[in-house]
């Protein structure tokens, strides 16, 4: 193939072959793509190409729509460039409906179906321009940050064969860090934008809710569950969010301001907090480790960083309380649902009024200590995970340092006790294991500043370099 003559990006080489197309920034892809130094069809063979070379090991994508790719891509190429995706390839998460292209939702009881309208974010996305490559791997209904499922079997981490790649976006996490999609959509309940972003060396934010609509029929107020974007770069994920964002009148808490990108840059001067552990958490010693490093990141660049002990146990009850009774709502009429997604319904089935009322209580309570909070500060940093990525054959943690956990979710506090809190989160690489795990830091901000979460997560990210580092495949 022809070498291309295109300015790389700092630390790659000039001769950047075609083959190695894949592992450009989606911004730089739609450059090349918008100066007609690169065809549309051209990037997306590239893309094609490293899933046939990569996907076998991972399983990252799961329903590949290859001809209908190439016709967007032609079509794409025939066309004047004009959304700010023009031609770039995506990957949509098999929760996420897909005209013509089969979505699973990862339960056998949906193996066959083809819905006939696209999610929201899927039309946004190809309203931009985006080429749409497939489905990738989740867990039955998102459920559970490990992603495996009875139609595709398990996804594998890209950095280790033998760990988990996270989930519930766990597909797309690992799709992005092999280079079979620059851009992957996703979501998040308790932490499926963030976990499989920090097992996997990419980034991920968890929007606050409603910047990123998402109409229901079932549960039209429900926020604990939103979508949101991955990449493997932080300004992909700005430009993702430039894409996928805006209001919607079918979600009765959209966001009607539109988002746009923190017009300051870097973080001198900026109030952050770091909590190792989240007021209490268990934390496994190589992980925090990592994390640990984070705070001195931030002060050499002109941060004010303080310790800070946290109470956020109001999180849990209120979280395991509203996720059971979504559950049962959502699937409760549904037979054959898999182990995690009944255990859950029939917790649903058991929630009371008075389980609500208590869990709204601990919710609001939580809500206001925290607004006075980030009255103080200006971001939160944390670790994402309270463990790095898991043998892939086990279904959860079961123990952190010695604590035994006593069901699949608790492993997941760190990330879930945060969704209650109504505030963006991004999850950005912050180093690797003595193994070569990945593990990412949590930048939490106040609702509604998404913005500023990104420009911390920038900011972070280019003082690291620790997304540069590609999986051994």
């Amino acid at each position: 193939m022809a070498t291309l003559a295109v300015a790389a990006p700092e630390g790659v080489r000039e001769d950047r072959r075609m083959s190695e197309l894949h592992y450009l920034t989606a911004t730089e892809m739609a450059r090349l793509v918008r100066t007609r130094q690169v065809s549309a069809v051209e990037l997306l063979q590239a893309h094609l190409d490293r899933i046939e070379q990569a996907n076998p090991q991972v399983n990252a994508i799961v329903t590949l729509a290859a001809e209908q790719a190439l016709d967007a891509a032609k079509a794409a190429d025939a066309a004047e460039p004009a959304g700010p995706l023009h031609g770039v390839p995506v990957a949509h998460k098999d929760l996420a409906d897909t005209a013509g292209i089969r979505t699973t939702y990862g339960s056998p009881l949906y193996a066959g179906h083809v819905p006939d309208q696209d999610a929201l974010v899927v039309r946004r996305l190809k309203e931009a321009g985006a080429v749409s490559l497939g489905k990738t791997n989740t867990p039955e209904f998102g459920t559970g940050s490990h992603t495996v499922n009875e139609v595709f079997g398990v996804t594998r981490n890209p950095y280790d064969l033998s760990r988990s790649a996270g989930g519930s976006s766990g597909g797309a996490a690992a799709a992005l860090a092999c280079g079979m999609t620059p851009l992957a959509d996703g979501s998040d309940m308790g932490g499926s934008l963030r976990n499989p972003a920090s097992f996997c060396n990419v980034v991920g934010l968890r929007p606050t809710p409603g910047r990123v609509p998402s109409p229901s029929e079932i549960a039209a107020w429900y926020t604990l569950s939103v979508p949101g974007p991955m990449a493997r770069t932080v300004d992909d994920l700005t430009l993702m969010m430039s894409v996928i964002s805006g209001f919607d009148r079918r979600s009765p808490y959209a966001i009607r301001e539109p988002f746009t990108p923190d017009p300051e840059e870097g973080v001198a001067g900026l109030r952050v907090a770091w909590s190792p552990d989240l007021g209490g958490l268990p934390v496994d010693a190589a992980t925090a480790a990592v994390t640990a490093t984070a705070p001195a990141v931030l002060e050499r660049l002109g941060a004010r960083v303080e310790q800070v002990e946290l109470d956020l146990s109001d999180a849990d009850d209120a979280f395991r309380t509203y996720r059971a009774w979504f559950y049962a709502l959502a699937y409760g009429d549904l037979d054959g649902l898999g182990a995690n997604t009944a255990w859950n319904v029939e917790q649903g089935r058991t929630v009371t009024g008075a389980d609500l009322a208590r869990a709204e209580r601990a919710r609001s309570r939580l809500y206001q200590r925290m607004a006075a909070f980030f009255d103080d500060h200006d971001v939160l940093i944390a670790p994402v995970s309270q463990v790095p990525p898991f043998p892939v054959e086990d279904p959860y943690v079961r123990e952190i340092n010695g604590i035994e956990l006593p069901d699949y979710l608790t492993w997941m506090r760190s990330a879930y006790w945060v969704s209650v809190l109504h505030a963006p989160a991004a999850s950005v690489p912050a180093g690797f294991t003595p193994e070569g795990l990945p593990v990412g830091v949590q930048i939490v901000g106040a609702p509604f500043e998404d913005a500023r979460v990104l420009r911390v997560a920038g900011a972070f990210e280019q003082a690291t370099g620790h997304g540069l580092r590609r999986p051994p495949l």
